[in-house]
Order: structure tokens, then C-alpha cells, then sequence
């Protein structure tokens, strides 16, 4: 039971609690770092179960529990609490750091949607922060399906939830990066923060989560280039978009991740 993939599954899950406590103690920056060491654990439980022959039924339903934390659950939360601070961008900021605003802001939101306490905040928007909960409804069912579906043994059937948490963890990330910069509030690049963008997004990636789209993995059963070319490339092109790009490279390795499934899914076909 407590062999070491499961010590990192076990891991895994608590990044995701952290990550929770973070957002609602207004450090958004170290929640964004606990889902991170979160997503790296989870890769490591995965790679260490196959080189140490441990796979196993247990390890499968722990890994899709603490998925539902870090990869479920606290990107819900955190695109709640996302859409919370994009819909204050506009008004002053009082010369706060990033994440001071975004627990002010937050207090504000719990303020009026739970207590009624009169603000700024209209009834037309005031519950729009909740769409950030579709994330964690729709991962639980993503998850579940994974379980049972034996064709996704080497490959996936719809989005995977950390590629979903990553995405997700673009629109906090693109705040806190410019947060100091006045220009980048009033320029078109402003437009990717509306509240209501990132409410749709938070359904059309939802509904990919369980959809039928076929997708490759990043399973690595050993390191040849012959049966990990596809993951290799994918890795290489990554690294490249996140040193010449830095955060504006999240939305990117979501589409390339996208593409290159399409792509090489029909060059197979072919073959």
C-alpha cells in the first residue's frame, strides 16, 4: 500500500489541499506553485509505478482521488476565485500587491453572495464566479470514465484533467505577471481577462473532458525515441514556447497538445 508511487500519489493529493488553503488565505501565488509540484508529482507516480512494477488497482483509484483534488477541485476554486478578481480589474487597486487584491476582492464576492453585504457588485454578475465550479462537476465524471475505459490504457479518451488545470492556471498567472503594469489593463490584451470569457471557458474545456476526442499521452514507458517521438517532439516544441513566451505559452501548449493529437492520430490511420 505505501510503496513510493503511492507516496507520490499521496503527495499529489496534498499540493491540491494546499493549494486550496492558499487561494482562501490570498496567496494565489503559492496555490499556482502547490498545483505545479502537484503536476510533477503525479507524472513521477505514474513513470515510478511501470519502472518498478508496481501497477497496480489501488495505485489507479488513488491517483484518480488525489487527481480530483489538485486537478478537479482546487483549479475550480482557483478559476472561481479568477473570475472574482477580473470582474474588479477595472476599478482602483489601491496600490495592492496581486495577491492582497485578489483577497480583498474575494471578501468582497463571500460578502455579498453569502452575507448580502451591499457593493459594487451587481446581481447581474454576481453569481458568475460559480461557473468556475463546472470544472471539478465535469472532472469527477472525467475521471471515472478514465477508470473504467479500457481504451485509455495507453491513450486518452478526451482532455485529461491536468492539461485542464494547467490552462486554467493561465488567467491568474497573466494577472499576477502584469499586475503592475496600468497599459496592459487598458489594452486589447485586457479582453482575455473578461469575466464572461473566462465563464465560457470554463465549459467549452469542461465539456472536453468528456468528450470522445482521442488524445495522446505522456506515459512514458522507457525513453526510445521510436515509441516516444510523439512526446519527445511535444516536449521540445514546449520548452521552446515557454522560454521565448513565458505565461502567454500556456493557451499554446494546450492547442499544440490538441493539434499534434489530431495530426499524428492521422498519420496512424493512414498507416
Amino acid at each position: 500500500m505505501f510503496n513510493l508511487p503511492n507516496l507520490f500519489t499521496a503527495g499529489n493529493m496534498l499540493c491540491g489541499a494546499l493549494s486550496i488553503l492558499f487561494m482562501f488565505s490570498g496567496r494565489l501565488d503559492l496555490a499556482l506553485f502547490s498545483i505545479l509540484i502537484g503536476a510533477v508529482l503525479d507524472f513521477l507516480d505514474g513513470f515510478l509505478a511501470r519502472k518498478l512494477g508496481v501497477s497496480g488497482e489501488l495505485g489507479k483509484q488513488l491517483d484518480s482521488l488525489a487527481d480530483m483534488i489538485t486537478f478537479g477541485l482546487a483549479p475550480g476554486l482557483l478559476t472561481l476565485q479568477t473570475i472574482v478578481v477580473s470582474i474588479y480589474l477595472d476599478g482602483p487597486r489601491y496600490g495592492m500587491s496581486f495577491n492582497e487584491f485578489a483577497h480583498f476582492q474575494m471578501n468582497n464576492w463571500i460578502g455579498a453572495v453569502f452575507h448580502g453585504v451591499p457593493n459594487s457588485m451587481d446581481a447581474s454578475i454576481k453569481y458568475l464566479p460559480f461557473f468556475g465550479l463546472i470544472i471539478p462537476f465535469f472532472s469527477i465524471f472525467r475521471l471515472a470514465k478514465f477508470n473504467i475505459d479500457l481504451r485509455q490504457s495507453d491513450n486518452f479518451i478526451g482532455l485529461p484533467t491536468p492539461l485542464n488545470t494547467i490552462f486554467f492556471c493561465f488567467f491568474p498567472l497573466l494577472i499576477w505577471v502584469n499586475f503592475g503594469d496600468e497599459a496592459f489593463f487598458s489594452g486589447w490584451t485586457s479582453s482575455l481577462l473578461n469575466p464572461h470569457l473566462i465563464a465560457v471557458f470554463s465549459v467549452l474545456m469542461s465539456l472536453m473532458l468528456i468528450s470522445e476526442i482521442p488524445l495522446f499521452s505522456m506515459k512514458f514507458k522507457n525513453f526510445s525515441w521510436h515509441e516516444n517521438k510523439v512526446r519527445f517532439i511535444f516536449l521540445a516544441l514546449c520548452s521552446l514556447f515557454v522560454v521565448l513566451l513565458g505565461v502567454w505559452a500556456i493557451p499554446l501548449i494546450v492547442l499544440l497538445y490538441l493539434t499534434m493529437s489530431f495530426v499524428f492520430k492521422n498519420i496512424n490511420q493512414k498507416k
